[in-house]
């Protein structure tokens, strides 16, 4: 039975995420887009845009080990009302929306469709879904297991989406067996990492969450953060290394709150970067700020990834419940969209 805060039974929808990626898949292996494409655009908002960040992680490994000599695929994003320039030159615009009804995201859209530029609608349907349809517009429809599903728990979906399409292209190496294999291995580690997020929920009870990550995983630290804002509904903040060590660190000289920084380390970084986590923990302390160091899991970029931020899910959804919240509604966003359109 769902914990009696977790009306939508938001635990659930974490449990399942590793299957979203076979789904993923199976609505995209129908769709291919005439033309030929140097680049990829990524449009989304929110839950809908943290998809390509992590998209970008796993790629940007598969181009350096199928062919590290060779100029791989551009992959850019955009997170606005227009699209930047970059979308325009021989690139294939992804445009996601979960709802379909994302107004940055259909405003985007509309300067796509009107300068004629190749695209795909990823939606679960909305205004989405109609526009590709009015404009003979690829598109694929994401499911929606419950009317209370969470973009923000929905990366599988896209991340599985937007692959295949780019396999149908020929843009990548077709590594969907091996992806496949990988989901099935985090649904193994479910248990371990639920019972590791209780833990470091605990932690983290009346403090500012602070999440660092190295350079390549900078996006797996963000996603941490924003997860904190929308399940437990308390502020967070990330950064990377070695960056913040030129500037961010220096603020905990004068703590202005109660920090906890997590900082998520993977055992194949560069040596100085890794001496750094532990010095710059050290600095921390001797301010009176929490440090936990949290070793990545996983033996692949994408494991890595991926249960990461199960680990963060967990982790947050956990605090959501010690501080008395129902994980899964964003009543902020819902009141911003309301007083947008008054």
């Amino acid at each position: 039975m769902p914990h009696p805060l977790d009306i939508s039974d938001f635990r659930q929808m974490i449990i399942d995420s590793p299957d979203q990626l076979r789904a993923g898949f199976a609505v995209a292996k129908d769709v291919r887009i005439p033309g030929s494409f140097r680049a990829i655009m990524i449009s989304g908002m929110g839950g809908s845009a943290l998809p390509g960040n992590l998209f970008r992680i796993y790629l940007n490994d598969l181009f350096r080990q199928e062919a590290p000599q060779e100029q791989p695929l551009p992959i850019y994003q955009n997170r606005s009302y227009g699209l930047p320039p970059e979308s325009y030159h021989e690139c294939l615009n992804f445009i996601c929306s979960y709802s379909g009804n994302t107004e940055e995201t259909i405003s985007s859209f509309e300067e796509a469709l009107k300068y004629g530029l190749p695209c795909v609608g990823i939606s679960s349907g909305g205004r989405i879904e109609e526009m590709c349809r009015e404009n003979g517009i690829p598109h694929i429809k994401l499911p929606l297991p419950s009317p209370a599903f969470q973009p923000r728990v929905g990366t599988g979906y896209f991340f599985g989406a937007m692959f295949q399409v780019l396999v149908n292209q020929g843009l990548v190496t077709d590594t969907t067996q091996e992806l496949l294999a990988e989901a099935e291995k985090l649904k193994q580690s479910l248990p371990l990492l639920e019972e590791q997020g209780k833990v470091l929920s605990k932690k983290l009870v009346g403090k500012t969450p602070v999440v660092y990550a190295a350079t390549k995983y900078k996006a797996v630290a963000m996603v941490w953060k924003i997860k904190f804002n929308e399940n437990a509904k308390t502020p967070a903040f990330w950064n990377f290394f070695s960056e913040l060590n030129h500037n961010e660190m220096v603020g905990f000289t004068l703590p202005q709150a109660k920090f906890c920084v997590l900082m998520l380390r993977f055992p194949g970084d560069n040596p100085k970067n890794l001496k750094r986590f532990d010095v710059t923990a050290k600095l921390l302390q001797g301010k009176g700020v929490e440090v936990e160091i949290i070793d990545m899991p996983g033996d692949t970029v994408f494991s890595k990834v991926f249960l990461s931020i199960l680990l963060g899910d967990f982790t947050a959804y956990y605090l959501a419940l010690e501080y008395g919240q129902d994980p899964t509604p964003v009543a902020m966003v819902e009141e911003l969209k309301k007083l947008l359109v008054s």
